[in-house]
């Protein structure tokens, strides 16, 4: 399967930004899609994720109440809406799948399949 991410950009301290992830090769509801953002100097961390069989999720708690992630099997489209962003949110966001059968997990390397990131920063 191929991870296909777009949406990223430049945007101010408090807006927001709308990602988009398309795994093609694959029927959602057989994958977690999981999102992770890497900024310079950092590892690699979970944002968020969601089954695409069942729609639970997990947000980082950096995250929560702020994105939103969510999925639409008709469009096999996961969507990461990021509200209320702040400069520390600012990396490459990536998309990232593995099995449903597996579960969700916020661990990088639990996710064998990636897509090429995209990058968010947001200004102060």
């Amino acid at each position: 399967v191929q991870l296909q991410a777009s949406g990223g950009g430049l945007v101010q301290s408090g807006g927001s930004l709308r990602l988009s992830c398309v795994p093609s090769g694959g029927t959602l509801a057989y994958y977690v899609i999981g999102w992770f953002r890497q900024a310079p100097g950092k590892e690699r961390e979970a944002v968020s994720c969601i089954s695409g069989s069942d729609g639970r999720t997990y947000y980082a708690d950096s995250v929560k109440g702020r994105f939103t992630i969510s999925r639409d099997n008709a469009k096999n489209t996961v969507y990461l809406q990021m509200n209320s962003l702040k400069p520390e949110d600012t990396a490459v966001y990536y998309c990232a799948t593995r099995p449903v059968v597996a579960g969700l997990s916020a661990l990088p390397n639990e996710y064998p399949y990636w897509g090429q990131g995209t990058q968010v920063t947001v200004s102060s």
